[in-house]
């Protein structure tokens, strides 16, 4: 039963969740509530709002983000035990054109028996390594490329999950979720409001007293109804077919000893492969002349690697690569738009970070961009501040 005693960063998690419920007794309306601040100064040589991926139509808010002095989203997150049986959790999102939008609102069962957990409301899937997680816990300014272009950087949506955690030493999780499917890569919440469902594996454990290590299998199954893409708030595409999206991940941590504080290395990785078929319309509201619809057929790929390396107390270095990749494509009168011209869609990034504490960071990144045919050097001075109660991240 060594690994139950491992410190906490080297915990995994016991259910696949952004912060982790803390069984306590509740009285009145006394929630943990905290309020993430960010913002960021970035320097981008091409424009971000000409950004595009060729062979790769977007979601909305997928371009790196706007030049110079600019306010990142703000989240304010309520979190409580609604009693022994239930937890609760609220975060909304305020964006820099001041508006609110509710990024997660659920509850969740504690307690359950037999190692499971029911989880209801909206929330990120579970799927993958990255995908669940606040955008305040990433450890670069950005999500890596495969999700930007795969997954409209993260798949959030309203459903349910339920997970079961093995009664072993070995970490082993299994769930599933069924979710609305009104997001990227599904769209339109169809089969009447029920069109995803997901299921994930994930196994892991310690090596030593130094190692801990994470690997996991996901699958996602949309059906999308009239899925936006391309320029979406003037002249959109459309997509109506299924889209199915299957994930590989895994991570590896070091600290020596298990004591993270002085120094620690996180290596992570994740593969992604996404199927579609069905009828694509490019440019629905016939801006750029009459909408043209034919069958779509495409095999597309990403994947990223990371490192971060806590080298001495409160200062963090860490280096990525991310890549995508258009297999095999059948999309009639639109190809054009598929067509990535040979081109392979890359980016290479490193970064350094101070914490003066758990609640402040300040992060440096450098990206050289080759996601387009004319590459691209992008500069963020980001920081990130959490003010009031904040429980722990997962593994």
């Amino acid at each position: 039963m060594r690994y139950c005693h491992q410190l906490l960063w080297l915990l995994l998690p016991l259910a696949a969740q952004a912060e982790e419920p803390v069984a306590r007794p509740r009285a009145g309306f006394n929630p943990d509530i905290s309020l993430i601040l960010s913002g960021t100064a970035a320097h981008l040589s091409n424009d971000p709002d000409a950004y595009a991926i060729p062979g790769f139509p977007l979601g909305a808010e997928t371009s790196p983000g706007p030049r110079g002095l600019s306010l990142g989203e703000s989240e304010l997150v309520m979190s409580a035990n609604v009693d022994d049986l239930f937890y609760g959790q609220f975060t909304a999102v305020l964006s820099p054109e001041n508006e609110v939008e509710v990024e997660e609102a659920f509850v969740q069962t504690l307690g359950l028996p037999a190692g499971l957990m029911l989880r209801a409301g909206r929330f990120f899937s579970g799927i993958g390594y990255l995908n669940d997680q606040h955008p305040h816990a990433w450890d670069f300014a950005d999500t890596a490329l495969s999700h930007r272009a795969l997954l409209a950087n993260q798949y959030g949506d309203d459903g349910v999950r339920l997970s079961w955690v093995a009664p072993a030493d070995l970490f082993i999780e299994l769930g599933g979720e069924w979710l609305r499917g009104a997001n990227f890569p599904a769209g339109g919440a169809g089969n009447d409001g029920q069109g995803v469902v997901t299921a994930f594996a994930r196994v892991g454990g310690d090596v030593g007293v130094s190692h801990a290590w994470r690997a996991g299998l996901s699958l996602l199954r949309a059906q999308a109804e009239g899925r936006e893409s391309g320029a979406v708030d003037t002249a959109p595409d459309a997509f109506r077919g299924a889209s199915r999206v299957a994930i590989a991940d895994v991570v590896w941590k070091w600290a020596p000893q298990g004591n993270a504080k002085e120094r620690n290395f996180k290596l992570q990785a994740e593969y992604l492969w996404r199927e579609e078929h069905g009828l694509f319309t490019a440019d629905v509201n016939g801006v750029n002349g009459a909408p043209v619809t034919d069958a779509l057929q495409s095999t597309q790929s990403g994947w990223y690697v990371q490192g971060v390396y806590q080298f001495m107390p409160q200062w963090r270095a860490g280096l990525r690569y991310d890549q995508l990749r258009s297999h095999d494509l059948a999309a009639g009168a639109n190809a054009a738009l598929f067509d990535a011209q040979g081109h392979v869609p890359r980016r290479a990034s490193v970064m350094l970070d101070w914490s003066r504490s758990e609640f402040s960071r300040l992060r440096l990144q450098v990206t050289r961009d080759r996601s387009a045919p004319d590459s691209g050097s992008e500069v963020f001075l980001q920081y990130v501040m959490n003010l009031g109660a904040h429980g722990a991240h997962a593994f």
